[in-house]
């Protein structure tokens, strides 16, 4: 049987899973508001429904104030714990550009980044005052991650006419790459599990969307 457990309370074993151990290393970040706790549990959902064991981690606690969120997924019978390694991530979902730079020490060598390309302020900063430069964190995956896929949420929420979908566009180009272990049909299925049905045309449609931005 297929097997969730969510906890962020344990050690993240050390040992990178290979060949009959956890499949995939995941990890989604943003801020709140972003949708990327949902995100998170598409994939889960997505996974279990294909008969494989979950394991998660995510942070909620600052979710609707526009802090940092993220989330840890593993994939497959390997892992002893949710959280993710340094180095041991196969792939980071970036909602938001400097978040994902926060997390890139998680992303093994030759792992690929998702991120989109509109920044948004983190709560923490904009209190601090700081400076922020989204196209400066781009250009910094892009120098030390090993694939980055940048996907132009404004440009797609315009043209579907909603902001709220830049966790299905994320997820869409995730899953079209081959590098979520997923595929797009299986991320529609979990949307009709996991969300209204009155956004369920809206949230296809960004998966079509996302898929052709890959091909």
């Amino acid at each position: 049987m297929p097997e969730e457990n969510s906890s962020n309370s344990c050690q993240a074993d050390s040992s990178r899973n290979s060949g009959s151990h956890a499949s995939r290393n995941i990890v989604l970040c943003g801020v709140g508001g972003q949708g990327t706790i949902l995100a998170s549990k598409l994939i889960s959902a997505a996974s279990m429904a294909k008969g494989m064991e979950v394991h998660s981690a995510e942070t909620i606690g600052m979710a609707q104030r526009g802090g940092s969120v993220f989330s840890h997924i593993r994939l497959g019978s390997g892992a002893q714990c949710p959280m993710n390694g340094a180095g041991t991530a196969d792939i980071i979902l970036g909602f938001e550009p400097g978040e994902a730079v926060r997390m890139l020490p998680y992303l093994k060598k030759g792992g690929m980044v998702v991120v989109s390309s509109r920044p948004v302020m983190p709560v923490t900063a904009a209190l601090a005052g700081s400076d922020y430069n989204g196209e400066a964190m781009i250009e910094y995956l892009r120098a030390k991650a090993g694939q980055v896929v940048v996907v132009d949420t404004e440009r797609a929420c315009r043209e579907l006419g909603s902001g709220k979908i830049v966790n299905l566009l994320l997820l869409g180009v995730a899953a079209a790459s081959g590098q979520l272990g997923l595929a797009i049909e299986d991320i529609r299925q979990a949307v009709r599990l996991k969300v209204p049905e009155k956004f369920h045309e809206l949230n296809f449609r960004a998966l079509e969307y996302a898929e052709k931005l890959v091909r």
